[in-house]
């Protein structure tokens, strides 16, 4: 459909019944937040604020709350992109339908920016402060108001003006609090393993300034885009004209690139001093703390004049973002296990905040007359995995052997469980890295961005039946088959030495060492998100009968995670009771938000 701004969105949305418009005034402050979370959460419209307290623009939220949604915005062009991208996976699929190769041809024309006049570019319609944009903040210790879906691009030095060698990635905004200069500065937070790093290196080595545009609104594409896993090398920019079905449209404005149909551009220059940026409520649904980051000094605002604020909100999964995700799956799936042989399917588990734990599919393929039941080949995948763009930044890596079970579905996650437990073996099939990276918002680690990584890899027959009944031990919890929760006060290898001839392997081979049991049993999902996200393995991990032999860890009895909630872990997220109160009366029979009619 080709949206050019945020309105064309929002108008076509709302003529397809997806839409709600709330013309009471509500607070940017945490109000408009948990409103969003709760429709989110209910699967409801997408939302415009028409009224925001002390702010002139409106705001949309919820534009991608669900893949059917998201599918509608890009109605189009879907399964040309889908075509596109599936004939990198399989290129003779497209020749057997030709009709499909030469509308996929056609659609790649529009891969190819243009450059327009300003006069031409609505965006420069009008000049605004940063303190006019709208301060929305998500969470009570949030260090103040973020852009939250921002298009952050920036250019390669050799290349200024060429959007082909640029980056556009989704890194948070902070538009005020802490140190940051009213209306003269924002904070840029960008992680390890992100392409905007690799430009401001190269700009810092020469000595060059770093010019930045931040981007918000406009076709909903470049939204989308920004936060597409694609091959370096491949613009953004030239992804988002495919699946807008038109071309980037870009103007020059000094020395700077402005998306030309943006509903609001922030441009300026990356300072030299880094400045405490955070804290923020953040995916794995934990505050990122406040550290230094780079700081942009603000050349300009401007926007449209029919401008809309589009925002989102991040927290523990599911939120939003685990649309773009599954939309994103949806649209490249079938190329991943392309890239890197022997590999069948991948799933960075949304419900664990994504990069704490990467489940993944793999076959044995190596000399038959050598085949063992040992894994052999999956850890030749794994390493490749762990090298591998953003699965390079998976914490626990489990992965099983297809042949085991060609039925097995990687979206399963329970029944993913089953099959690995049912198999594995502790003293052989771990396999750690002691100090190396992790995700900048895991705080599981011993320092920001450091931390350690685990394989598990599994196949051959099962091994044990894995057991449903607790234990007679007090407090304990049954998770699913095989998995059994306990709380202590214990230090880790004290509790793991306790548990001999308390558990068995054969029935429960993984034990979780948790504050309270009783969550984790209530729900899978409360399981992953709490195991996952509270665990540095190498720290972390021990096991009845562990032994080290030859620098091989591993152990003959169950293996514990300790998923306590640690000092140096950043607090989890809570909302504020006030607003929840207030919140409520919207959403009650007669409200605003009454969901019931």
């Amino acid at each position: 459909m080709g949206y050019r701004s945020t309105r064309a969105c929002v108008e076509a949305l709302e003529k397809h019944g997806q839409l709600l418009r709330i013309a009471e005034e509500v607070d940017p402050h945490l109000e408009m937040a948990e409103i969003q979370r709760r429709v989110y959460a209910a699967k409801g419209p997408a939302l415009l604020f028409e009224n925001v307290k002390g702010c002139a623009f409106p705001c949309a939220s919820n534009l991608f709350g669900t893949p059917e949604r998201a599918r509608l915005i890009f109605a189009d062009t879907y399964d040309q992109v889908a075509a596109l991208v599936s004939a990198k996976a399989d290129p003779a699929a497209l020749l057997k339908r030709p009709g499909a190769a030469i509308k996929a041809g056609l659609s790649a024309l529009n891969a190819l920016p243009k450059k327009v006049g300003r006069n031409a570019a609505p965006v420069f319609e009008c000049r605004a402060k940063l303190g006019d944009l709208p301060p929305i903040v998500s969470w009570p210790d949030d260090g103040g108001p973020f852009v939250t879906l921002p298009q952050v691009y920036s250019e390669h030095p050799d290349h200024p003006g060429k959007p082909l060698k640029s980056n556009l990635g989704m890194y948070r905004v902070q538009l005020s609090g802490n140190e940051f200069v009213k209306d003269e500065e924002v904070g840029l937070h960008y992680q390890i393993h992100r392409g905007i790093g690799v430009h401001h290196q190269l700009h810092k080595d020469r000595g060059e300034p770093f010019r930045v545009a931040i981007f918000i609104g406009g076709p909903p594409a470049m939204s989308f885009s920004a936060v597409m896993p694609l091959p370096e090398g491949m613009p953004e920019v030239a992804f988002a004209g495919l699946l807008a079905g038109r071309r980037f449209r870009y103007a020059r404005y000094k020395d700077w690139t402005v998306s030309a149909d943006a509903d609001f551009c922030i441009i300026g220059t990356i300072k030299d001093e880094l400045k405490r940026e955070g804290p923020f409520g953040d995916h794995l649904g934990y505050y990122s703390l406040d550290h230094l980051f780079p700081c942009l000094e603000v050349e300009e605002v401007f926007h449209r004049k029919d401008a809309i604020w589009p925002f989102t909100v991040v927290g523990r999964p599911p939120q939003e973002d685990t649309t773009f995700g599954e939309v994103i799956h949806d649209m490249t799936g079938a190329v991943i296990p392309t890239e890197i042989p022997g590999l069948t399917a991948v799933n960075a588990v949304d419900a664990a905040g994504v990069h704490p734990l990467l489940l993944a599919i793999g076959k044995e393929r190596y000399t038959p007359f050598m085949k063992t039941i040992r894994p052999s080949e999956l850890l030749t995948i794994s390493n490749a995995v762990l090298g591998k763009g953003q699965l390079s930044l998976a914490k626990y890596l489990f992965i099983v052997n297809e042949a085991d079970d060609p039925e097995l579905d990687i979206h399963d996650i329970p029944a993913y469980f089953g099959h690995l437990l049912s198999r594995i073996k502790w003293e052989r099939d771990l396999h750690f890295q002691t100090e190396t990276s992790i995700d900048t918002l895991d705080y599981s680690g011993d320092g920001m961005n450091h931390g350690s990584k685990v394989v598990f890899a599994a196949n051959g027959d099962p091994i044990r039946t894995l057991a449903t009944e607790a234990p007679e031990i007090e407090g304990a919890a049954v998770v699913a088959p095989g998995i059994l929760a306990l709380s202590s006060n214990f230090e880790l290898e004290t509790f793991a030495r306790q548990l001999e001839d308390r558990v068995s392997v054969d029935a429960f081979p993984l034990v979780v060492l948790c504050d309270e049991p009783e969550f984790l049993a209530a729900d899978f999902n409360n399981f992953l998100w709490t195991t996952f996200t509270r665990s540095n393995p190498a720290r972390d991990i021990d096991g009845v009968g562990a032994e080290t032999k030859f620098k091989h860890w591993g152990c003959s009895g169950p293996l514990v995670i300790d998923a306590r909630l640690k000092p140096h872990h950043a607090p989890p997220l809570i909302e504020d009771p006030a607003v929840t109160k207030k919140v409520d009366a919207l959403f009650a029979p007669g409200g605003a938000l009454d969901m019931s009619v």
